[in-house]
């Protein structure tokens, strides 16, 4: 079976992909009602053995709605004509969803406010209540 190398941690076997070519409701003219071009492609997720746990954990949290319940992705791809370029396009989709899942978050680290932010905080609470003072005295008219 031909590996697919997405990076340089994850490799998928071509076997793990499930495609079916269904009827396409996208461009194609008379074309669209006669052949099936658009690409339903299907990826178990769940039970994938390439997917390291960190990398299959981001994975789901990134397909949302496009994941079954039992933990299938399925990519629609109908925007072209032919069934090659929409299987491309599917592939690529996929390809890029596991890419962007290989991305470690970077970690946030804590940090406290200086000295000077924090006086500068408060001084301007003072002014702006000073304003607030200034405003609420009733006019001097005379």
């Amino acid at each position: 079976m031909p590996k697919l190398a997405i990076n340089d941690r994850v490799e998928l076997d071509d076997s793990e992909i499930e495609e079916r070519f269904v009827r396409s409701s996208g461009p194609g003219g008379q074309n669209v009602n006669k052949v099936s071009t658009a690409v339903e492609l299907r990826f178990d997720v769940r039970g994938s053995p390439s997917l390291p746990g960190d990398i299959r954990a981001r994975l789901k949290r990134l397909a949302g709605r496009r994941l079954t319940d039992e933990g299938v992705l399925v990519i629609r791809a109908e925007r072209h004509r032919t069934q090659d370029r929409n299987r491309e396009d599917a592939r690529e989709r996929l390809f890029g969803l596991i890419r962007e899942a290989s991305i470690e978050p970077k970690r946030r680290i804590k940090t406290k406010p200086t000295r000077a932010s924090k006086e500068r905080r408060k001084d301007a609470k003072t002014r702006r209540g000073q304003v607030k003072r200034l405003r609420s005295g009733k006019p001097d008219f005379s």
